[in-house]
């Protein structure tokens, strides 16, 4: 069975920071493509980051460079977002994609909150 698990989001002040982990199982994680989505109240789904199967090549969106970090570790088939900075208008539910070429998995989200 297929499973992306998410995990590790939360509240949290302005200029703190979360880890966010999804957790892969059912199919060969080494061979998708790993991205970070968020969808926020009333806007559209955007793309935050992500990176290859190999690992070695990472995007972000304009709105997170440099405060947010995508990795992934292929042996324990998990990808990471590391957020640091964040913002108010960071806050969203935070989804978890697997992708190789049609075929697309994702997770159930997990709750980010920015407030003070």
């Amino acid at each position: 069975q297929t499973q992306l698990v998410e995990s590790g989001g939360g509240l949290v002040q302005p200029g703190g920071s979360l880890r966010l982990s999804c957790a892969a199982s059912g199919f060969t994680f080494r061979a998708y493509a790993m991205s970070w989505y968020r969808k926020a109240p009333g806007k559209e789904r955007e793309l935050v980051a992500v990176i290859r199967s190999s690992g070695g090549t990472t995007n972000y969106a304009d709105s997170v460079k440099g405060r947010f970090t995508i990795s992934r570790d292929n042996i324990k088939n998990t990808v990471y977002l590391q957020m640091n900075n964040l913002k108010p208008e960071d806050t969203a539910v935070y989804y978890c994609n697997a992708n190789l070429y049609y075929t697309n998995y994702w997770g159930q989200g997990t709750q980010v909150t920015v407030s003070s």
